[in-house]
């Protein structure tokens, strides 16, 4: 799933090319993937773009007759650039193309999703603030006001485990998957571990490697092509992905804690104390 540092990279990407530029068509392929339909789509053509930007892991595509065209990529879902886009409309069928964007230039880019759990999300609106899932988010951890007393503040009466908390939207924005088991092995802390057991050290820690994680990612991903932002990504994590692989501070074997539709990755030595955790998926598969 692509997650802050990727959805960043993507709004600077399209920034540098769609800004200033005219969208003379926008095709829907997949009617799932259509979440409004007041306005429709195609009050979206003719106007020109003025501005992309980001909330969480919501991209937000905005024209200059105040409409803006916001998408949440989902698990699956990925955005690739044309140059030329391919002549001839798209046929709807069941390959991965679920919306087309056509410039005036002959450019423009498709959203694609892979699989066939179809959750690539594009709501059309007058305002971002009417997307239910924009409008919940809280803070960008990436913000200039996020300082470690805002962040202590938001983990005091939480009582989830850090790994819940991080990937709760509602509590930071844009923190997914990935991100949150690269976050807790920088800051030597189990995924486990009750966020509102911390103490001011460990919030400390905890935030630093939260923003340090992040920043680094984005910079990573900075002016890389859309297309290869998914292989850039695979490529800085150090945990995550990685279960059998030693780990890149200890050499500790990374260990895997299944879930029902997703998993974590994490190091016993720098994060648990040696001990592995309980995966009780992994429990039932071996009796």
């Amino acid at each position: 799933m692509p997650e802050l540092p990727e959805v960043e990279a993507l709004k600077d990407f399209l920034t540098e090319h769609l800004a200033g530029r005219r969208v003379v068509r926008v095709l829907p392929v997949a009617v799932s993937v259509l979440k409004t339909y007041d306005p429709p789509v195609s009050a979206l053509e003719g106007g020109t773009v003025t501005s992309v930007r980001r909330h969480g892991k919501f991209l937000d595509l905005a024209v200059d007759s105040g409409l803006h065209l916001v998408t949440h990529l989902a698990r699956a879902g990925w955005l690739q650039w044309k140059d030329p886009l391919p002549a001839g409309p798209p046929k709807p069928g069941k390959g991965p193309l679920a919306l087309r964007v056509a410039l005036e230039t002959g450019e423009g880019f498709d959203l694609t999703e892979a699989g066939t759990q179809k959750r690539l999300a594009v709501y059309v609106v007058r305002d971002p603030g009417e997307v239910e899932g924009i409008a919940r988010l809280g803070p960008d951890p990436l913000a200039a006001d996020f300082d470690e007393e805002r962040f202590a503040a938001l983990l005091k009466d939480e009582r989830r485990r850090l790994k819940g908390a991080l990937r709760d939207q509602s509590l930071i924005a844009g923190v997914g998957n990935a991100y949150s088991d690269e976050i807790l092995h920088a800051a030597k802390m189990s995924p486990f571990k009750l966020a509102a057991s911390l103490t001011p050290e460990e919030t400390g820690r905890l935030y630093a490697a939260l923003r340090g994680t992040l920043t680094a990612a984005v910079e990573r991903s900075r002016g890389v092509a859309a297309g290869r932002l998914k292989t850039e990504k695979k490529s800085g994590l150090r945990v995550h992905g990685r279960t059998g692989e030693p780990c890149p501070v200890c050499g500790d074997t990374i260990r895997e804690v299944s879930f029902s539709d997703s998993s974590l990755q994490y190091c016993p030595t720098c994060q648990t104390g040696g001990k592995p955790l309980a995966d009780r998926r992994m429990s039932r598969l071996l009796k």
